[in-house]
């Protein structure tokens, strides 16, 4: 303190002389005096802010910064292509000011929070641009999605395909002009009162289902206002020029039947133009690959309007569901699983009594029998559960791994429904193990390994998250942390990678989801591993153990197709129709090539047939030619083309979908060939259009 004393004596006396020298008032002049060097001195001891980044160097701050500043200051080129801000892992816009220590990690577009901030504010955009365009469109809602964004408008004139090109043109006018997007908040009140006066109801719904004390916050981008929460870009050009508006859809107001239709303007955007044409092109495969078009072409399910969201499956279609169906009743019994069957419909006291009722009511179909309230089952498990309950159990049965190949109802919402993607009854290849405590990290490895087995039997990488509590849940944080670290090191004993997804796990306990990746690189959720303490509590299940007392089991809730409707969705779009050959619905055709030939090639068919071989023999008196571009369209693996020298020689001439011409080969070589490749459940790969010529 002593040499501060005297600095501050030495300044006082210098501040004295030069108010008498320039006539200045000395109390005026010792004001600023007092004020700065109450300032100088108060900075000069303030405990600098100490900010660590992700690769755990440590950037300190005398005074407050925002994270853009502090993006300056580590990198210009970082502060161009920074997108948001995860401070203590929360996501914050870049113009957040941190005043504390904390950790930060500054996301870019290459990241997915980052690139999910760019799309928000794409949309934001895209809305200004429609508002340009059409100044009478109503907005309502433009948020971020896995592949891009979009935004709902309820425009005064339908809008058409033909006016994507325009609001793109306007968007890029928008974006050149590097608009600033500022951010302020309003009272509940006024913010109601400023979306009125811009004529936007939806908005103004949106704001009146708020709290009273909420702040309600607005982004600004020139003459353009959006109610949103952020975190958005610094200004429109951080959007770059690598977007595309793909398409429009209906979409019901808040996702409900009873409210107005809207128009859904889909679009995507990316950091680069290589990734958006990557992109594009994977989408237009897609389209090519739409399992409502194959399944209709190769005549394997219908929708009807009798039933919308309740699949119909044709005979080639149910031949393929019992092949999916044989295979998991094969590996599930060489797991050591029990196969049971329980009622589509059970009484309301069981769905309250697991939880169902409270937390999935929506969801289920309900009725009325003898004056009492049942459901349609929307889940497997508490039938499982009265399976289990049927019958004193010992710790000698467990862990008891019950396997049940249930169909389930749930109500989706029309919107959201999606040929075999999103239907509303479905068959689930669900199982639920019973077990002791020290069992289970033993088993959900079996599960895994299971899993494991079948993804890479199709030829699928997958990727593994952990889901953790939700908000609405039941259950003890006790039994909820037990039963989250019991999975956490499963998983980890077993060496698989995965990431955490915080507040997904279902109601009744957390899970491992297994998202697989199919040929062109989009992502589906299939298996799911589900730990649950609760269950077991609210049914009050017991097991003696070898103490003699009565014990609680765990359970284990788990699937590995997920629904088998789903799952043939991702097949066919997986393999583009071409399913391997001991999948196929039609594995040979026999193609005659003319009548004369059609006894020997009855005989063909009786022989492939007697071998369990599916086959089909083409009669129509068309050119071979013309068959077998037939059989190509069809995705047939293999045709066996019969004619004259065939018949002499009793051979037939195999061409395939994998490798052409495969030239000449007695009947039996051939059957004994193609009953390994389908016992041995080989992936061939189909031959290029070109080679097949």
């Amino acid at each position: 303190c002593v040499p501060e004393m005297r600095t501050r004596t030495k300044m006082k006396n210098v501040a004295s002389d030069r108010a008498r020298r320039e006539n200045v008032p000395r109390h005026i002049l010792f004001w600023f005096f007092w004020s700065g060097s109450f300032y100088y001195f108060r900075t000069k001891r303030r405990k600098k802010m100490k900010i660590t980044l992700k690769d755990g160097s440590v950037k300190e701050y005398a005074s407050p910064m925002s994270i853009i500043d502090i993006a300056k200051d580590i990198s210009e080129g970082l502060a161009r292509v920074a997108c948001l801000g995860e401070v203590d892992g929360e996501e914050e816009d870049l113009r957040t000011v941190i005043d504390h220590d904390c950790q930060l990690n500054i996301l870019t577009a290459k990241d997915e929070k980052g690139l999910a901030a760019l799309r928000h504010t794409a949309s934001h955009v895209m809305a200004q641009a429609v508002k340009r365009l059409y100044p009478e469109t109503k907005l309502a809602i433009g948020p971020s999605i896995a592949d891009g964004f979009y935004y709902d408008v309820d425009p005064a004139t339908p809008l058409t395909a033909e006016d994507l090109p325009k609001i793109e043109a306007e968007m890029k006018k928008i974006i050149k002009e590097a608009l600033p997007l500022e951010r302020f908040t309003l009272p509940r009140n006024e913010a109601i009162e400023f979306m009125k006066e811009k004529e936007e109801p939806y908005k103004v719904e949106l704001i009146e289902d708020l709290p009273e004390d909420a702040e309600i916050s607005f982004y600004r981008q020139g003459d353009f206002t959006d109610l949103c929460a952020g975190p958005h870009m610094m200004n429109t050009k951080g959007v770059g020029k690598a977007f595309k508006l793909m398409n429009l859809a209906g979409a019901y107001w808040r996702g409900s039947e009873k409210n107005k239709m809207l128009t859904r303007i889909y679009a995507t955007a990316f950091a680069t133009k290589e990734d958006l044409e990557a992109y594009i092109t994977m989408m237009e495969e897609a389209k090519k690959r739409d399992h409502r078009k194959l399944g209709k072409e190769l005549g394997l399910f219908m929708m009807h309007d009798a039933g919308p969201g309740f699949p119909f499956f044709l005979p080639k279609g149910m031949v393929l569901k019992n092949t999916l169906l044989d295979y998991w009743r094969e590996i599930h019994k060489k797991a050591g699983y029990v196969e049971i069957s329980t009622p589509i419909i059970l009484n309301r006291k069981l769905w309250e009594t697991s939880g169902h009722w409270d937390h999935y009511k929506n969801n289920m179909y309900t009725t009325v029998i003898d004056e009492e309230d049942y459901a349609i089952k929307p889940m497997n498990c508490p039938g499982g559960v009265l399976v289990y309950a049927s019958e004193p159990r010992s710790y000698r049965d467990l862990p008891l791994r019950m396997g049940e190949l249930g169909i389930v109802h749930r109500h989706e919402k029309s919107g959201q429904l999606h040929g075999l993607m999103r239907v509303r009854c479905f068959t689930q290849d669900d199982a639920h193990i019973f077990m002791t405590p020290e069992q289970i990290k033993d088993e959900i490895k079996g599960v895994v390994h299971l899993i494991n087995q079948v993804y890479s039997l199709f030829g699928f990488k997958y990727h593994v998250e952990l889901s953790t509590r939700p908000e609405d849940s039941m259950g003890s944080d006790e039994d909820w942390e037990m039963a989250t670290e019991g999975l956490r090191s499963a998983l980890e004993e077993l060496g698989l990678p995965y990431v955490v997804n915080e507040g997904d796990g279902a109601f009744y306990g957390p899970k491992i989801d297994f998202h697989l990746e199919d040929s062109i690189g989009r992502t589906w959720q299939c298996g799911t591993i589900q730990l649950d303490f609760q269950l077991p509590q609210r049914f009050e299940l017991e097991y003696t153990g070898a103490d003699g007392e009565k014990h609680r089991p765990i359970m284990i809730h788990r699937v590995v197709f997920g629904s088998i409707e789903r799952f043939i969705g991702i097949l066919i779009e997986h393999f583009a129709g071409a399913f391997p050959t001991w999948l196929a619905p039609v594995q040979v055709k026999i193609l005659p090539i003319s009548d004369k030939y059609a006894d020997y090639s009855k005989e063909v068919l009786d022989k492939l047939t007697e071998a369990g071989i599916r086959a089909e023999m083409d009669t129509r008196s068309e050119k071979i030619g013309y068959k077998i571009r037939e059989a190509q369209t069809q995705k047939i693996p293999y045709m066996l083309v019969v004619g004259q020298k065939e018949e002499e020689e009793k051979t037939v001439s195999v061409r395939s979908r994998f490798a052409g011409d495969e030239g000449a080969s007695s009947v039996e070589s051939f059957i004994e060939s193609i009953q390994k490749e389908i016992e041995e459940k080989n992936l061939r790969e189909t031959v290029k259009a070109d080679e097949a010529k």
